[in-house]
Order: structure tokens, then C-alpha cells, then sequence
């Protein structure tokens, strides 16, 4: 379910003393998205500002999003926090709203040990839904090691991990150790898509589909179908904006970026502030690059009606790592509903 290209999406704020949501925006750019042909979407991450985000504002991002989607996609909403309590709080009522799965990210500051580290996770997956682990430690402080992670994935609920570690030798070995069970690894880092998808990597949670969906769609087709010279060319195609999305702290860059292409932005909330004018002219010059048929925006779509709330589905079926020696013939299979969970 959670496979292919997810946006983590940013929270648009009105330029008023409040910064206050930008609904009408969020929709619109959400529309925006699905009219490119994601694979999923992941709203109140670290690139949707959720630490600077009320408890009310995370829950109405999060409707928002399901509701928008209306079902066509999957959605993947953050409720990681190093309160314990917090994100059991965060995650029920996203499963209650009609998210399909969580993103949680390790507890950060506190650097729990590992017997912390499995309960805190094992209190979110005992909610029934789907959550994914996103271990990044450049945020966090503290590094989930592999074997961790692979006693992690033993649980029912938890389907896969968001690995934005950076370190492709770790990744392998979690894809090798994981391979055989229900388990998804997804990068979490746009640069090294192609490297974790040619390991048997199953996508990526991208920032710059924000700004460049379309490509990067095609990039993970690309990667999926085996043509390793065409993800090549499309890879460094994008490397320039991959790059431009970090000139400053994430989420500020790629706020900046939807701003000038158009979709609804806005201020970034204190601590964090906008982009200065040296940078922002640096970021114009990546995204003239991008192509006009890529970056075109279309109308906000009619409101949809909420869909009802969802069963909670079964943890998907392995899959094998995919390789240039073996093609997989079609995508439609990365997007329809799992199959039901074999019994370990």
C-alpha cells in the first residue's frame, strides 16, 4: 500500500500575524498532486511543520488530506513524537479521522534505550493501523540499528520503515534481513531513491514531489520497470532540485518553492523563517530547469464527500528486492489493496 512516490507534503500558512492554516491552499495543492499521478501522500510530517502544528491543526491537516484524496490514494499521516503518551494521542485520532497508516518517527532528544524503543513503537501498533518507522537520525539524535528494526518488523503493524539514515550499507542489510517478511523499506532521502529502490526498495517519501511530481513518478516508474538507463538520466535530471531542497533547513526551501511556482505556501512558523533573497535566487534558477508540463498547476477539485471510515487492512505481502535482471511487469499491482497478511 504504502509503495511508490508519497509526497511528505508542506502545511500551507496565511502571511497573517497568526500564520493560520491555509485550507483552500492545502486542497488545491493536494489536488495538485493527485492530477500527477502519486502513489500516496503523507501530511503533518517534518516537512508539514508538525512540531509547530496544535493538536487541533494536526488533526484538521489531516482530515483535510483524507477527505481531499477522498480515498484515491493512500495516506500515511505523521504522529511521531518522544512523548509516548503524545503519539498513542496523535495516532488514534488519525486512525479515527481515516488515515491509512502512521509515519512515526523515533523519539528524539530523550534517545531511549532499545527496550524503550520497541515498547514505544509496539504502544503505537497495538492501535491497528498500519505504521511505518521512520528512523532519521540527523533529526532525532540516535540511529535505529538494523537488527533493531528487523525485531521491529515481527510485529503485525508495523509494515516498513522510512529510512533517511543515509547509510545505503544499512539500508541493504535491513532490505537482505527483511526480505522474507511483510516489510517495506522506503527511502526517505529524494538522492538515494535509486540506489534503495535498485536494492528492492519500494519508493520514496519524497520532499521534492511537492514541487516536481511528475518526474519523479516517472523516475520510481522507471526504477520499477527495470529501465536503469532512463531512472539514470531522470536522476540527474532531478539531482539539481534534490540538492535545491536543502540549501536551508527542510521545510523552508521547498515552502519557498510551491510559493514561486505558484501553490499556496506561505511563512514558515518560528523557529524556523523564510528563505533570504540570496538563496530564494538561487532556488529560482533550479526551478526555471523544471519542466512547464511538470510544474502546471490545475483548479482546486469540487469538495469531495468524506469516505467512510476504513477497515483496517492487512500487512501486505513480501515482496523481492527489485533488480535489473528481473522486471516487474506492471505498477498497477504497487496500488491496489494488499492481499490479506500471511501467518508468520
Amino acid at each position: 500500500m504504502f509503495e511508490g512516490v508519497l509526497p511528505a507534503i508542506i502545511t500551507p500558512f496565511k502571511r497573517n500575524p497568526s500564520m493560520s492554516l491555509d485550507i483552500p491552499g492545502l486542497e488545491k495543492n493536494i489536488g495538485f498532486l493527485l492530477s500527477r499521478g502519486i502513489h500516496g501522500i503523507v501530511p503533518c510530517g517534518s516537512t508539514g511543520e508538525s512540531a509547530t502544528l496544535t493538536f487541533e491543526e494536526h488533526e484538521t491537516v489531516i482530515k483535510v488530506t483524507v477527505d481531499t484524496v477522498n480515498g484515491k490514494i493512500p495516506v500515511l499521516a505523521g504522529t511521531g513524537s518522544n512523548n509516548t503518551a503524545e503519539a498513542v494521542r496523535l495516532t488514534k485520532s488519525a486512525r479515527d479521522l481515516g488515515a491509512d497508516g502512521v509515519l512515526a518517527i523515533s523519539p528524539y532528544y530523550n534517545k531511549p534505550n532499545r527496550a524503550g524503543l520497541i515498547k514505544h513503537y509496539h504502544k503505537l501498533a497495538d492501535l491497528d493501523i498500519p505504521v511505518i518507522i521512520y528512523n532519521v537520525p540527523s533529526r532525532t539524535g540516535q540511529n535505529l540499528e538494523p537488527d533493531l528494526i528487523v525485531e521491529l518488523a515481527q510485529h503485525p503493524n508495523i509494515w516498513g520503515v522510512k529510512e533517511a539514515s543515509g547509510n545505503i550499507t544499512q539500508i541493504s542489510r535491513i532490505i537482505e534481513e527483511t526480505q522474507d517478511d511483510d516489510f517495506i523499506v522506503i527511502s526517505g532521502d529524494d538522492t538515494i531513491t535509486l540506489p534503495i529502490m535498485a536494492l528492492g526498495g519500494a519508493g520514496v517519501i519524497s520532499v521534492a514531489a511537492n514541487v516536481d511530481p511528475k518526474r519523479m513518478v516517472e523516475l520510481y516508474d522507471a526504477i520499477l520497470l527495470g529501465d536503469y538507463q532512463k531512472a539514470l538520466v531522470l536522476n540527474f535530471a532531478l539531482s539539481p532540485l534534490f540538492r535545491s531542497m536543502f540549501i536551508d533547513t527542510n521545510p523552508i526551501p521547498v515552502k519557498k518553492a510551491v510559493e514561486l511556482l505558484g501553490m499556496a505556501g506561505g511563512p514558515v512558523r518560528l523557529p524556523l523563517t523564510d528563505l533570504d533573497s540570496r538563496k530564494t535566487e538561487e532556488l529560482k534558477k533550479v526551478l526555471a530547469t523544471i519542466p512547464k508540463s511538470a510544474a502546471k498547476k490545475v483548479p482546486a477539485a469540487k469538495k469531495p464527500v468524506t469516505a467512510a471510515k476504513k477497515a483496517v487492512p492487512s500487512k501486505p505481502a513480501a515482496k523481492k528486492p527489485v533488480t535489473a535482471a528481473k522486471k516487474v511487469a506492471s505498477k498497477k499491482a504497487v496500488v491496489t489493496k494488499p492481499a490479506a497478511r500471511r501467518t508468520r
